[in-house]
Formats: C-alpha cells, structure tokens, sequence
C-alpha cells in the first residue's frame, strides 16, 4: 500500500518538475524524477530501471517554439509507483507510464492557455506600474504549470492499490501483454528517432562497433558507453590533429606566396 506522506511527497515532486524543466534544469530528466521516486517508494531499483527506459524515449526530443511534448516526468512517477504497488514488472509499469506521458501533452496546453490569461493581465499591471500585481500573475503562471501536472499525479496516486488490482483483474490478458510488449518495444522508438536526427551515416562505424558489443559479445551498458568515450576521444584527437595540419598547410602555401 502507499502512504499518505509518499502521495504528498510524489505530487509536489510532480509540481516541482515541471517548474525544474522550465527554469533551473537541475532534475529535468525522466532518469532522475524515477530515481527519486523510487527512493520515496522504497525501491530505488525500480525507479532507476523505470526512469532509464523513458529517458531512452525522449533522448533528442525537446520543446521548441513553444511546441508541447510527452511529459515521461510525470509518467516515470506514476509508472515507478504502481511497478512496486502491483510486482507486475517492470515492462507493464512502462506500458502505463507512457499514456500518463502522452495525457500531459493536453494538460501542458491548457497549462499554457491559463499563462497566457495571467500575462495579459500582467501587461496591464505593467501599463498601470502596479509591481505587486506583475508578482502576483507571475506566482499564478508557476502555479497554473505546477498544478497541471501534480492534480493528475496526485489523482492517478490516490486511486491506490487495491483499485488497480481490481482494475487489473478485470482487464483480460491480452491488454496486459499488450502493454508489456508496447513497454519494450517503445525505447527502441525513441533510440531511432534518436538516430534519425544524429549524423548518423557519418559515425556508422561507431555505431557498428557498439551494437557488435553490445549484441555479441555481450557487454554490459558501462562498458559500452565507456567504449564510446574512448573513441569520441580518439575522433577528436584525430580531428584536431587535422586542423592544425591544414592550418600549417596554409601557412606555408601563404608564407610562400608571400616570398613570391
């Protein structure tokens, strides 16, 4: 069961989060929010496992323009909580975090439908020199953000266990599979929107190389990525290193026009 002091706790991290990504970008990362959830929870296990597999989904995605997108913050909260509430896995928890992710793009647009109301009526305390009344619509634009996502959160928490145990035994199999398979299959979404965007054919021997390790000969995350270090390392090296052979090059072709 949840307690109450973890739902309290769990909906002002949703509240916080979102202001974080806005502003200070200390914890904006799906990896980080499932991290602390699972310390709340009690399992930082599952909340590190939870949150890493929604942070491979939005890896090159982010907001631009004003442009609204998934909100996997709020979904790795949600997805940590009932991984641990119901021992249906970690896949399952997935399958359930990513529609909350999805349902906060509605909710971050009428988020800031509400900001636009507040700053008009800024505009006009600045017209009027009313200092107070810039403060005040300012406060009411955080909190409007806060609240689109903590009052979902905090519903979705408030359900509780016992509820989604009788949800889940009523719900036939196949959806529950179906939501473990969508589960894993959803990373490797977002690694080849990923791709899509990273000068991919340029780097493709980079990228053979570390799916040779990772799929054959069976090294572990750590390994790879410091493999990758080694030779992003390596690259840049090699890649100074032609500089400043061309930029002698062009010295002396320079320097030799100039005795000319």
């Amino acid at each position: 069961m949840i307690t109450w002091w973890q739902i309290i706790l769990l909906t002002l991290l949703a509240f916080w989060a979102i202001l974080d990504q806005l502003t200070l970008y200390t914890i904006n990362s799906p990896l980080l929010i499932g991290m602390i959830s699972g310390i709340i929870m009690g399992d930082i296990k599952t909340g590190l496992v939870v949150g890493s597999t929604l942070q491979l989904m939005v890896l090159g995605v982010s907001t631009y323009g004003g442009a609204s997108m998934p909100d996997f913050m709020s979904g790795a909260i949600v997805g940590t909580v009932y991984a641990v509430l119901t021992g249906k896995g970690i896949q399952f928890a997935i399958g359930l975090a990513v529609p909350v992710g999805l349902l906060m793009v509605q909710l971050d647009v009428l988020a800031r439908f509400c900001n636009t109301i507040f700053q008009h009526k800024m505009d006009q305390a600045i017209l009027k020199n009313d200092t107070q009344g810039v403060a005040r619509n300012g406060i009411l634009g955080f909190l409007s953000w806060g609240f689109s996502r903590a009052i979902p959160v905090f519903i979705l928490l408030v359900i509780g266990n016992d509820v989604v145990k009788t949800i889940l035994r009523i719900v036939p199999s196949w959806l529950t599979d179906g939501l473990k398979v969508s589960g894993g299959i959803l990373p490797v979404v977002g690694i080849a929107i990923l791709l899509r965007y990273l000068p991919t054919k340029k780097f493709i021997s980079y990228l053979i190389i570390g799916f040779l390790a990772a799929a054959y000969l069976k090294v572990p995350m750590l390994g790879v990525a410091l493999l990758g270090g080694a030779l992003a390392i390596l690259h840049y090296r090699r890649a100074s290193e032609v500089k400043v052979s061309n930029q002698q090059t062009s010295y002396e072709n320079a320097e030799g026009e100039y005795e000319d």
